[in-house]
């Protein structure tokens, strides 16, 4: 099986060399190499990225592919030696599916994360599936990955500590939640100090980005100028329509609400979330709604078809960098995974569903599902962060989910399914069908979304 996901491993990057780059990649190549950052996108990336020179997205495509393959070869091997060759094959075949592999074809954040942690869980499996102590260097090893793909995107720790609480022997049952919120609270609180004191990052107010876009959806609902607006002023962010399910853009785009809203960014973070949990208390109900509204547009459940930001990339953002590109093969591939994410398979709530199942299974199931339970607890802590920290509703943002669901299922082997969870999967599978035949399709620009 390490044969086999050695050489998938070359045919990846043979097939995606040499990577492709988003707005998002281009802005952290040009931290990386400048030297100057700051924590719009995360410095620990940009630092890496450092270390390769100017040699363009090359040398993090292959780190990234390579995370990928090392962890789902590790759990591929570990099946295999537990004599379960067929759930083996059937890893490296996750691997394979178009989506996923066309996603890691793209350096960005998202996808380091992914990579990171998928190879710490697959080192972390290799042993304990064998029922083999883990090694020193091994557990430093899956350390280092997981505080990387922590400081590598804002929503990880929600995936990564309970991970890492559900793998350990203590605490059990429900001091296991306690000390999952400590330790994700803790991851958290330490980002701050490790990016702009370790890293030296500089600030761009990122930070003040969630409490921005719920702050004025929460004044646009109900016309309270306490969120720090006058009343002609939320008049003209309704008029336009700048608070958008799909994402905050507007807010912070020039030609559109930017200037709008200019009074809220000019403020401490700190000040607008103790703000924040002010008007959450006074408006419980605009802001449910107002994080309703937007995490069925992240979920993709009632959403037209042609839900934008779901494709994996055909193309690299235009730049003067001279960066190549993949060559046709590769825009074959991400052609099948577009079509494929307009499948089921490419909502995450579908994905939630499953994983809600799984871990169903896992928790009345045998002693040795600890692994799987924990793929799935962290695929739900992740999808459950949404709810509350998330401004847009690109799916790469999912695929952690996607990949942690499916390997636990492939860990746990056939399972019988709670029928309140299959109940749930068909009311889901009608919803999202029936969203798509009714609602007008979607703008396919980003412009477009804006509006």
């Amino acid at each position: 099986m390490g044969v086999a996901a050695a050489l998938l491993f070359a045919a990846s990057l043979a097939l995606f060399w040499p990577g492709y780059v988003a707005y998002d990649s281009l802005a952290q190549y040009a931290q990386a190499t400048s030297g100057r950052y700051d924590d719009w996108h995360p410095p620990i990336m940009a630092r890496l990225w450092s270390l390769f020179g100017d040699h363009g997205p090359a040398p993090m495509l292959a780190l990234q592919l390579a995370a990928y393959w090392l962890g789902l070869g590790s759990f591929a091997a570990a099946l295999a030696a537990r004599g379960r060759r067929g759930a083996a094959w059937a890893v490296l075949a996750v691997g394979c599916w178009p989506p996923l592999l066309g996603w890691q074809g793209v350096v960005l954040k998202d996808l380091q994360m992914s990579a990171a942690l998928l190879a710490a869980t697959g080192i972390l499996g290799w042993w304990r599936l064998r029922n083999r102590p883990l090694p020193g260097p091994a557990l430093a090893v899956a350390a280092l990955l997981c505080g990387y793909a922590m400081l590598v995107r804002a929503n990880a720790p929600f995936a990564v500590v309970p991970l890492i609480v559900m793998l350990s022997p203590w605490p059990r049952g429900i001091a296991r939640a306690g000390v999952a919120l400590l330790g994700i609270a803790a991851a958290i609180g330490l980002s701050s100090p490790i990016n702009h004191g370790l890293l030296g990052a500089q600030r761009s107010g990122v930070e003040q980005t969630q409490a921005l876009y719920d702050l004025t959806g929460i004044g646009v609902a109900t016309g309270d100028t306490t969120v720090g607006l006058p009343a002609a002023t939320l008049a003209a962010i309704r008029a336009r329509h700048c608070v958008r399910p799909y994402f905050w853009d507007p807010l912070g785009e020039p030609r559109r609400c930017e200037t709008l809203v200019a009074p809220l960014r000019a403020e401490p973070a700190g000040t607008l979330y103790v703000r924040l949990a002010g008007m959450i208390l006074r408006h419980p109900i605009a802001y449910t709604e107002h994080r309703l509204a937007h995490l069925n547009s992240t979920e993709r459940l009632w959403v037209p078809r042609h839900w934008l930001g779901s494709a994996p990339l055909r193309a690299s953002e235009p730049n003067t960098l001279g960066f190549g590109e993949p060559g046709a093969l590769a825009k074959l591939w991400q052609s099948l995974g577009a079509w494929l994410m307009e499948t089921p398979l490419g909502w995450p709530i579908v994905w939630v569903v499953v994983a809600i199942a799984g871990l169903c299974c896992a928790l009345r199931g045998r002693g040795d599902d600890t692994l799987a339970c924990a793929l799935f607890t962290s695929a739900l802590t992740m999808e459950a962060s949404f709810a509350v920290i998330s401004i847009a509703s690109d799916l790469r943002y999912h695929l952690w989910t996607l990949t942690a669901t499916a390997i636990g299922w492939l860990l746990l082997g056939p399972r019988r399914w709670p029928r309140a969870v299959t109940l749930l999967l068909v009311a889901v599978l009608l919803v999202g069908v029936v969203a798509r035949v009714v609602l007008p399709e979607a703008p396919q620009t980003y412009a477009g979304m804006l509006g």
